[in-house]
């Protein structure tokens, strides 16, 4: 069959029942954009949102360049006449709302905050896109490719401090948390008993004395909410100790992404113990 481009292979489904699945599905939500982007079959996906194209926050912004994109107004999604917008719990409810009152199908994704809710979200697109199979199969290479990351045996796990803006760190019960138990190291927040989010105070951080302090690449633009981490005590311990930079990309959304952010964690944890062993 001759290949037709995006608007013309919709239409080509509809007409001959070639495909079950929606037909012009927008996506409203950076998560769901990239989960969209990685399961649609060709020219189902109309439009994601103007964030997968930014470098700084989605894992697929190259990829987005090939779609049109919304910016969550209920009059401009209408518009691309959809029959499926995806969007995120936190995605503007008026918009979603108004949407529904005008008679289209509204899907909202739950965040991911644990490995294992990004295998839920995986397998959810794949059954609101009606692409099981090949949700299936990113699944399956999603774990394939988390099990040859994770370290065998477990072996030591030096002490990381996940250090964001607004001091902000994570515990065990969050995805960031798992990303880094799965690199093998160990999470000080879970010593000081943090099991999700919270803020961190600077002096606790400095009587910890992380092995590694993996701290969010910072903006162009100066912030207040980043100024924790141009702490002198910060400088310090980024000096004492390993530092990593997290990609903030790999690790906002729930996405198979994620893998990246293990990766180079996992990276981060061989040079730790290859230091220790010269020493």
């Amino acid at each position: 069959m001759r290949k037709l481009p995006g608007i013309a292979l919709a239409l080509f489904w509809a007409a001959t029942g070639a495909f079950a699945g929606p037909a012009r599905v927008v996506s409203m939500n950076l998560c769901t954009d990239q989960l969209a982007m990685l399961l649609a079959a060709p020219g189902q996906l109309a439009s994601v949102s103007y964030i997968a194209r930014d470098k700084r926050a989605s894992a697929m912004a190259d990829t987005a360049m090939a779609y049109p994109v919304n910016h969550g107004q209920a009059e401009e999604i209408y518009l691309i006449k959809p029959d499926l917008v995806i969007a995120g719990a936190y995605s503007t409810r008026a918009t979603t709302d108004m949407l529904q009152r005008l008679g289209v199908r509204v899907e909202v994704f739950q965040p991911a905050n644990s490995l294992q809710d990004v295998r839920n979200r995986i397998r959810e697109m794949g059954e609101v896109l009606q692409r099981q199979q090949a949700a299936a199969d990113l699944l399956s290479e999603f774990d394939r490719q988390l099990t040859d990351l994770r370290p065998r045996p477990p072996g030591p796990q030096p002490r990381a401090a996940l250090y964001a803006a607004n001091s902000y760190t994570s515990g065990p019960k969050t995805l960031a948390g798992q990303i880094l138990a799965s690199a093998g190291l160990g999470n000080i927040a879970a010593e000081l008993g943090y099991e999700r989010s919270g803020k961190l105070p600077l002096e606790v951080l400095a009587m910890a004395q992380p092995d590694l302090l993996v701290t969010t690449s910072p903006y162009p633009r100066a912030s207040r909410s980043e100024e924790n981490l141009a702490h002198p005590v910060v400088r310090q311990l980024i000096a004492q100790s390993a530092s990593g930079q997290m990609r903030d990309a790999d690790w906002v959304c729930g996405t198979p992404h994620v893998l990246r952010a293990i990766e180079k964690l996992a990276q981060e944890r061989r040079h730790l113990l290859e230091k220790e062993t010269l020493q």
